[in-house]
C-alpha cells in the first residue's frame, strides 16, 4: 500500500535489546499528514536498519510503501503501519537545464545597407 503525505512529526527515537535473541533493535515512528480534502493523520514507523536508510524531517513530502498489520491482545486490536520504502517528492521548480535547452531566438542584424528603404 502506498500513503501520500507531508511529514508533521517525528516521534523519538525507540531501541532496546531483544529478550530472545540479545540482538538491539530500533524503532523511528513519524506522523505523516495526507494532503486530501479531509487530511487524515498515519503513524507508520521505521524498523531496524530501514531507520538509518530513509532519513526524513518534518515538512518533507514523501510517498510511503508499507504494509498494514493488526493484532489482539487482551481482547484489544493493535495496528501497525510499518514502512519498507519511502520516496521524497520533490516540490522544487524545473531543473534549469531543462530551460536551457530551449535556444534562444535568433538575432536580427541587417548590417550595413546602401537601401533607402523603411522595409
Amino acid at each position: 500500500m502506498e500513503i501520500k503525505g507531508r511529514i508533521v512529526q517525528i516521534l523519538p527515537l525507540q531501541s532496546g535489546v531483544s529478550q530472545s535473541s540479545g540482538r538491539e533493535w530500533k524503532k523511528q515512528e513519524y506522523i505523516l499528514e495526507t494532503g486530501e480534502q479531509y487530511p487524515r493523520k498515519v503513524c507508520f514507523q521505521l524498523f531496524g536498519d530501514r531507520v538509518d536508510q530513509f532519513p526524513m524531517s518534518v515538512g518533507d513530502e514523501v510517498v510511503v510503501s508499507c504494509d498494514i498489520e493488526s493484532r489482539e491482545y487482551n481482547g484489544r486490536w493493535y495496528t501497525n503501519v510499518s514502512a519498507w520504502k519511502i520516496d521524497k517528492v520533490n516540490m522544487t521548480a524545473p531543473a534549469a537545464g531543462v530551460e536551457g535547452s530551449v535556444p534562444p531566438p535568433p538575432s536580427f542584424d541587417p548590417g550595413p545597407s546602401d537601401d533607402d528603404l523603411p522595409f
